[in-house]
């Protein structure tokens, strides 16, 4: 039986707390140590000296993934020469897993003592995947693309707030759905430039055809139909006193200068992911609709595609992949999208997904065959099922080192 030291460190921004714990889960060591050079040196020592000083065989280590704040240790600790040695493993653990490996112990309270027992405990039971040591251009990539996944998440919430504003000044133009896209340009001009509803309505007709083709660039085929249509919108709104629709106009104009701030990193973001794409094979590019940015946030998270064994374990670290509820003869059609997985490489096989049913045949085949199968939820269901297509053309372009080739019709 191998004698392993298992090694649970509880990270955080200032410090870390680390816990020795032996094959039988009794502590050997308990201790603190600051999140930065000093720090990682002291918990390397301590490491050495147990090694040297005792007849463990092999060690493994584990910490949280809390944000980004175990990344330095984990790199100081698989680069040290000794450690190499010994072969020792260094794990960032998925959160989630450890929270309801945690709920075995309902007893325990919530602390960062706590907390390195049942890292070291989870470590012991060997519930853990192989360890990936991804090599630093990934590194830099994930940087990258998890900044992008961010400012897309805080867009999407900065859109939505600004709605949420924009029904208390024109609460029937969103509905209405006058404008294909509310954050068009005649649809921004028209909510920046009129101080009410009522001033829609008091202009002439004329006038606001005029209006819309000269802000929609005279794209729209029919914009005395949008006129109309924007004078009924305005009509069936509700009315706001001056002072609160004055008040409603300033913080529109705030939230639209924040999601265009926004729009404007990802710009920049994508340039820079751009750039880092030269570093890499152009497989995934050749995907219709991929792009080096749905290319980069799967790479990134993927690393190494030999540490999946098939597109089944891809699929499941992605967390595209299903819960199965069964009992006895029962066994449920409807399942839902398993809740653990990395959220990153899920966001970015679907946002990917999404683009290449648009572009790719048989891909926009299989979409609309699974969005006629259900009478509801079609698109967020046949978008999932369209992600885990793609997730096994990933592995197997990926595993071959090919590039994608469309089907023959």
């Amino acid at each position: 039986m191998t004698n392993t030291l298992f090694v649970g460190i509880d990270v955080s921004k200032k410090s870390n707390t680390v816990r020795f714990m032996d094959y039988d889960g009794d502590t050997l060591s308990l201790f603190h140590a600051p999140n930065n050079q000093d720090g990682a040196v002291k918990i390397l020592e301590k490491l050495k000296d147990t090694i040297l000083h005792t007849d463990f065989t092999s060690v493994t280590i584990g910490m949280e993934s809390t944000s980004i704040y175990a990344d330095h240790l984990a790199a100081f600790l698989r680069s040290d020469g000794f450690l190499k040695k010994w072969n020792v493993k260094v794990h960032i653990l998925n959160a989630k897993q450890i929270k309801k490996f945690k709920e075995s112990y309902p007893e325990l309270p919530k602390t960062d003592s706590i907390d390195t027992l049942i890292i070291a405990d989870y470590l012991r039971f060997g519930r853990i995947s192989k360890e990936v040591r991804p090599d630093e251009k990934y590194i830099a990539l994930r940087s990258l693309t998890r900044a992008r996944f961010q400012a897309a998440q805080n867009l999407s919430r900065e859109k939505t707030r600004f709605l949420e504003t924009l029904f208390y000044k024109f609460s029937s133009l969103d509905s209405s759905h006058v404008f294909s896209d509310t954050f068009g340009a005649a649809s921004l001009a028209v909510i920046s430039e009129f101080f009410s509803v009522d001033d829609i309505n008091e202009m002439p007709l004329e006038e606001l055809v005029h209006f819309i083709a000269e802000k929609g660039k005279n794209r729209f085929d029919d914009p005395g139909r949008v006129a109309m249509e924007l004078k009924a919108a305005a009509k069936s709104s509700y009315r706001l006193s001056k002072t609160v629709n004055d008040s409603v106009n300033q913080l529109l104009a705030v939230r639209l200068l924040g999601i265009q701030s926004i729009q404007n990193q990802i710009k920049e973001l994508d340039k820079a992911i751009a750039s880092y794409m030269d570093l890499f094979p152009d497989i995934l590019s050749s995907i219709p609709g991929f792009g080096p940015v749905y290319s980069a946030g799967i790479l990134a998270e993927i690393s190494d595609i030999r540490r999946f064994k098939n597109h089944a374990a891809l699929a499941k670290y992605a967390g595209i992949t299903w819960t199965r509820r069964q009992s006895g003869d029962f066994e449920a059609a409807n399942t839902k999208l398993i809740l653990s997985g990395n959220k990153y490489l899920k966001y970015y096989f679907l946002e990917a997904a999404n683009k290449v049913r648009m572009h790719d045949t048989e891909f926009r085949r299989y979409y609309q065959s699974k969005f006629k199968e259900v009478p509801k939820h079609q698109h967020k269901r046949a978008l999932a099922l369209t992600a885990r297509k793609l997730v096994r053309l990933v592995y197997s372009l990926l595993s071959t080192n090919r590039l994608y080739i469309p089907p023959t019709k």
